[in-house]
């Protein structure tokens, strides 16, 4: 779901329970999934630099997940990062990223679409075989 199709009251949903996954992050080390829902809660409502930050945290958590440096990717591309944008999504390849479909379709790196940057790293993820990473 994106922001686009979300109704208000769906929207108010997530802002609370964004509230209360704050509310645990205080008093609680974070957990790899709380600090996932959040990243994509974050984006969801608009608070993108929010969502950077979570992404982050889980990079930091995850150093070697594809799907984590993605989504830092999606965040910085979101955030105007795009130099940035294309070295997480250069990393998320490296470490076994490796759906093109997504690629071409996920409008988090529209940013990105018209550089040639991003169609090298599509023609990348396109020719590995799935399963077969880095």
């Amino acid at each position: 779901m994106s922001a686009h199709e979300m109704d208000g009251l769906e929207r108010a949903k997530l802002r609370f329970q964004i509230g209360m996954c704050e509310e645990a992050l205080q008093d609680h080390e974070p957990s790899i999934e709380l600090l996932q829902f959040l990243a994509e809660a974050y984006t969801l409502v608009g608070r993108y630099e929010d969502g950077l930050r979570a992404d982050r945290r889980l990079v930091d958590l995850c150093p070697e997940d594809a799907g984590v440096h993605y989504n830092l990717a999606c965040s910085l591309a979101l955030t105007g990062a795009r130099e940035a944008a294309f070295d997480a999504l250069g990393h998320a390849v490296d470490v076994g990223f490796e759906d093109a479909e997504l690629l071409t379709s996920d409008d988090d790196l529209c940013s990105l679409r018209a550089d040639p940057r991003f169609e090298a790293i599509v023609r990348r993820v396109a020719r590995r075989p799935r399963g077969e990473g880095s």
